[in-house]
């Protein structure tokens, strides 16, 4: 009975002490006898890891490309070097004898447009490759006409644009005394961004006045009625009489302004001006 009981104060013992955390110091190392065995691995060939390409680099060097029309049928070719813009390779066509300038020109691969804030590099060209070449509607490129030579003074230069202002028919005024701002036509459309070498000249400005509409609407300028209303003295005289009827400045000329307005539709810009200068009255915007 004794052995049995010592056996188990032993096993309660022991398990008791086995609930225990244990706690080992820093410098604690196992025994080598303890040290888990290394498993055996097969000797598998591993491949080299890629090569890493980076999207900023591109082919060193300058490369050769053919710019080719079809109407009319012509071709050049040129140097270029991947990094520079389409724009860049437009300018150096355009200094080509017989090649349209540059901000005419739409260059295209496979039928996409070749934008001209690009560099060559962004798009599929390598060495030898052919760019379609076509030119903005409108434009006549004739490869065969001699180059116009840049202004040697401040004359106007041959073949200069012209700016045309259109005036606008009587159909499409709005309302009587109000009509639209004659339209401007250019031709031909000239070049938004300068390019390289480009001489800037002046554009000089043809207004035909043949079809303009009279200023005055409303009642003939020869009645007596806009002979009248016409004549500064006439508000002037009106204008001090207002005065003298209301008892603040600010009324007479508001009675004033309502009686202009009312008859400014007989009246031309210039003689309304004159009438507001010699009264000193001014409306909304100064009009």
């Amino acid at each position: 009975m004794a052995d049995q009981a010592e056996a188990t104060f032993v096993k309660a013992f022991a398990n008791s002490i086995s609930q225990q955390p244990v706690t080992y110091t820093d410098d604690f190392q196992p025994p080598l006898d303890t040290y888990l065995k290394k498993v055996p691995t097969l000797p598998l060939e591993v491949p080299p890891p890629p090569e890493v390409k980076r999207e900023d680099e591109g082919p060193a060097g300058a490369i050769s490309i053919i710019i080719k029309s079809v109407k009319p049928p012509q071709s050049y070719t040129l140097s270029v070097h991947p990094a520079d813009t389409i724009q860049t390779i437009k300018a150096q066509l355009a200094a080509q004898s017989g090649a349209p300038p540059a901000d005419v020109q739409r260059l295209l691969l496979k039928g996409k447009a070749l934008a001209s804030a690009k560099l060559l590099k962004e798009y599929d060209i390598k060495d030898g490759d052919t760019v379609n070449l076509m030119v903005k509607p409108g434009f006549q490129w004739d490869p065969a006409a001699p180059a116009v030579p840049a202004p040697a003074s401040s004359e106007e230069p041959r073949g200069a644009p012209t700016i045309t202002l259109v005036p606008e028919p009587k159909e499409s005024r709005t309302r009587a005394g109000h009509q639209r701002i004659p339209s401007v036509v250019l031709s031909p459309s000239p070049s938004l961004t300068p390019i390289a070498d480009e001489v800037l000249v002046d554009i000089p400005l043809v207004l035909d006045t043949s079809n303009m509409p009279p200023s005055s609407v409303g009642a003939a300028p020869d009645t007596p009625y806009h002979t009248v209303v016409s004549q500064p003295e006439f508000w002037d005289r009106l204008y001090t009489f207002l005065n003298s009827e209301f008892g603040t400045e600010s009324d007479a000329a508001q009675a004033w302004e309502d009686f202009f307005c009312a008859s400014k539709g007989t009246l031309s810009v210039s003689e309304i001006a004159k009438i507001r200068d010699r009264v000193g009255v001014t409306g909304m915007a100064g009009t």
